[in-house]
């Protein structure tokens, strides 16, 4: 039996043993998923903190319950480590590492590199190995690719390797692991095969494309078309405010349109670990062949603009109280990058924080998902709880996230004025709040 033949009986009787390197939002989920599948799973992180957590049966991802690591733990299906040595013998790992930007906006490719170098040293015979780290089109070939094979190994025949976009949306309780479909993109045919018939074990439905490239173009053809679709409405609420337009109304008249429109609400600025990021990877990727991604750059030059809107929307909540933004009492209500959450990464309210203590601003924020956050290297602000007396010691009260465990009525009734960029107020415009 061929090794693709045996790593396939392995997968159908769930002998095979998977591990997971990266245990965040994206890793830990799939882990459990596997695990629950009937597979041996050792997830793999540098975090110490992490791999303790889980082995003591705990989770720190919202999206997974204790009662599920605690059962897997127990069973033996799921346990973690620091150690990629222990991977030696498992025979799929799927890559769930970070890939941040840099500041120059260029890829950051270090976990990455790190991971497939720590995985060449452990890698063998009859392995699959998928990427599922968002990346720029062409990482599975050009980086993964000839580190796993080499004189030894020939891939298709004596390993496996393959791209498969991770599709976690944090704090979503309709959509998952199991119910998202997986895109799955492989070196050779036989890679397909392979990455096809791993992923059909924790997911409903597998779709195969004819490429790494083309899965790695499937993530971000989905996240620039979020980011790009954002930019435009948020360009439209800059254009609905200059023209003394509501466009919330506008947005939801159109949104009757039973055919060719969808609709999409702006913000204060985009936030999280995909939109805001990864129409970049596609961006750079595309300057290195000498062409310019002309609607990506103009929708992050939008989106990175409105917490700027933000701030215009303060300064003239507060000169209707004949105040300056200097020495004026700003409270953020949410900091996380959306509703529910307590991650915030790329968060827009970090930015309006950071631009209101710029201009003299006494700023607390409020976020019972978010207990502290850190700015500057030398500055950390702790979450303020939530009271009349908070609200209304406030000149402004900022609406960032619209948590679902904040009381807007009782907002409302205590604050003094209210910059709504969440569209919180629907019918209530005018007065003390400021919509978006």
């Amino acid at each position: 039996m061929g090794y693709k033949q045996d790593l396939l009986q392995k997968i159908r009787d769930r002998e095979a043993r998977i591990g997971v390197v990266g245990l965040g939002y994206v890793g830990l989920p799939l882990a459990v998923e596997f695990a629950e599948s009937g597979f041996r799973v050792t997830g793999m992180d540098v975090d110490t903190d992490k791999v303790g957590q889980i082995n003591c049966g705990c989770s720190y991802i919202d999206d997974v319950a204790n009662e599920r690591v605690r059962r897997l733990v127990d069973t033996g299906n799921l346990a973690a480590t620091c150690c990629y040595d222990d991977l030696q013998h498992v025979d799929a790992i799927s890559i769930c590492v970070p890939t941040p930007l840099r500041k120059t906006r260029d890829p950051d490719m270090s976990y990455i590199n790190q991971a497939t170098r720590s995985i060449a040293a452990i890698r063998r015979p009859g392995m699959l190995i998928v990427l599922e780290s968002t990346t720029y089109p062409g990482t599975t070939e050009e980086v993964i690719l000839p580190e796993m094979v080499g004189s030894d190994l020939t891939v298709g025949q004596d390993i496996f390797i393959a791209y498969s976009p991770e599709r976690i949306d944090p704090g979503n309780t309709k959509f998952n692991v199991r119910n998202t479909p997986k895109v799955v993109g492989g070196i050779t045919a036989a890679c397909i095969e392979a990455a096809t018939a791993l992923y059909s074990a924790a997911a409903d439905r597998v779709i195969a494309v004819s490429s790494p490239t083309a899965a790695e173009m499937v993530k971000l053809l989905e996240n620039t078309f979020r980011a790009v679709n954002i930019a435009l409405v948020n360009e439209m609420a800059l254009m609905c405010d200059k023209l003394d337009v509501d466009v919330w109304e506008v947005i939801q008249a159109a949104a009757t349109k039973p055919f060719g429109y969808m609709p999409f609400y702006p913000g204060p600025g985009l936030g999280g670990h995909c939109i805001p990021v990864d129409p970049h990877y596609l961006s750079w990727k595309l300057k290195t062949l000498n062409y310019n991604a002309r609607f990506i750059e103009l929708a992050s030059e939008i989106n990175a603009s409105m917490p700027f809107h933000v701030i215009d929307k303060i300064t003239a909540a507060l000169n209707d109280q004949e105040r300056a933004v200097r020495g004026s009492r700003i409270l953020i209500l949410g900091v996380a990058y959306k509703a529910n959450v307590d991650d915030v990464r790329e968060s827009p309210a970090l930015d309006i924080i950071s631009l209101l203590r710029q201009r003299g601003a006494k700023v607390a924020y409020c976020d019972p998902h978010v207990p502290q956050i850190q700015l500057e290297s030398d500055v950390r602000l702790h979450s303020r709880d939530m009271s009349a007396q908070l609200l209304q010691d406030a000149h402004c009260v900022v609406i960032v996230t619209d948590h679902s465990v904040f009381n807007w009525e009782e907002i409302a009734r205590y604050s003094d004025a209210i910059v709504d960029t969440r569209h919180v107020y629907r019918d209530r415009n005018g007065g003390n709040i400021i919509s978006l």
